[in-house]
Protein backbone atom coordinates (compact mmCIF):
# COMPACT_ATOMS: atom_id res chain seq x y z
CA UNK A 1 0.00 0.00 0.00
CA UNK A 2 2.85 2.41 0.76
CA UNK A 3 4.31 1.79 -2.68
CA UNK A 4 1.02 2.87 -4.26
CA UNK A 5 0.95 5.99 -2.10
CA UNK A 6 4.51 6.84 -3.10
CA UNK A 7 3.75 6.36 -6.80
CA UNK A 8 0.71 8.64 -6.49
CA UNK A 9 2.90 11.31 -4.92
CA UNK A 10 5.55 10.91 -7.62
CA UNK A 11 2.98 11.40 -10.39
CA UNK A 12 1.34 14.30 -8.50
CA UNK A 13 4.67 16.11 -8.32
CA UNK A 14 5.43 15.33 -11.95
CA UNK A 15 2.11 16.76 -13.16
CA UNK A 16 2.47 19.91 -11.07
CA UNK A 17 5.95 20.58 -12.47
CA UNK A 18 4.77 20.19 -16.09
CA UNK A 19 4.45 23.13 -18.42
CA UNK A 20 1.02 24.76 -18.44
CA UNK A 21 0.48 24.00 -22.12
CA UNK A 22 1.06 20.22 -21.83
CA UNK A 23 -1.96 18.04 -22.57
CA UNK A 24 -1.69 16.05 -19.32
CA UNK A 25 -1.76 19.20 -17.20
CA UNK A 26 -4.69 20.59 -19.18
CA UNK A 27 -6.66 17.39 -18.56
CA UNK A 28 -5.69 17.42 -14.86
CA UNK A 29 -6.87 21.00 -14.38
CA UNK A 30 -10.01 20.63 -16.52
CA UNK A 31 -13.32 20.66 -14.66
CA UNK A 32 -16.51 19.50 -16.37
CA UNK A 33 -19.49 21.82 -16.58
CA UNK A 34 -21.89 19.07 -15.52
CA UNK A 35 -23.10 18.46 -12.00
CA UNK A 36 -22.52 15.18 -10.22
CA UNK A 37 -25.42 12.95 -9.37
CA UNK A 38 -26.90 12.87 -5.89
CA UNK A 39 -25.57 10.52 -3.27
CA UNK A 40 -22.22 9.86 -1.76
CA UNK A 41 -19.45 11.72 -3.61
CA UNK A 42 -16.98 9.50 -5.44
CA UNK A 43 -13.37 9.66 -4.36
CA UNK A 44 -11.17 11.40 -6.87
CA UNK A 45 -7.50 10.64 -7.40
CA UNK A 46 -6.58 14.15 -6.30
CA UNK A 47 -8.54 13.74 -3.06
CA UNK A 48 -6.57 10.59 -2.25
CA UNK A 49 -3.27 12.35 -2.91
CA UNK A 50 -4.18 15.35 -0.79
CA UNK A 51 -5.29 13.10 2.07
CA UNK A 52 -1.92 11.32 1.84
CA UNK A 53 -0.19 14.69 2.05
CA UNK A 54 -2.19 15.72 5.12
CA UNK A 55 -1.54 12.35 6.81
CA UNK A 56 2.17 12.90 6.29
CA UNK A 57 1.74 16.38 7.85
CA UNK A 58 3.22 18.26 4.89
CA UNK A 59 2.06 21.85 5.05
CA UNK A 60 4.06 23.51 2.27
CA UNK A 61 3.60 20.89 -0.45
CA UNK A 62 3.36 23.46 -3.26
CA UNK A 63 6.86 24.70 -2.47
CA UNK A 64 8.19 21.18 -1.97
CA UNK A 65 6.97 20.03 -5.38
CA UNK A 66 9.06 22.66 -7.16
CA UNK A 67 12.22 21.37 -5.47
CA UNK A 68 12.75 17.88 -6.91
CA UNK A 69 15.22 16.68 -4.28
CA UNK A 70 13.00 17.72 -1.40
CA UNK A 71 9.96 16.11 -3.04
CA UNK A 72 11.96 12.93 -3.62
CA UNK A 73 12.84 12.71 0.09
CA UNK A 74 9.16 13.16 1.01
CA UNK A 75 8.19 10.38 -1.40
CA UNK A 76 10.87 8.21 0.22
CA UNK A 77 9.32 8.88 3.63
CA UNK A 78 5.93 7.84 2.23
CA UNK A 79 7.41 4.48 1.21
CA UNK A 80 8.69 3.90 4.73
CA UNK A 81 5.43 4.74 6.54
Amino acid sequence: MNCIKAQRLVWFGHVHRMADNSMVKKVYEWSPALRRSLGRPKNRWEDDVKSDITRMKITNWKDCIRDRTEWKTLVGKAKNL
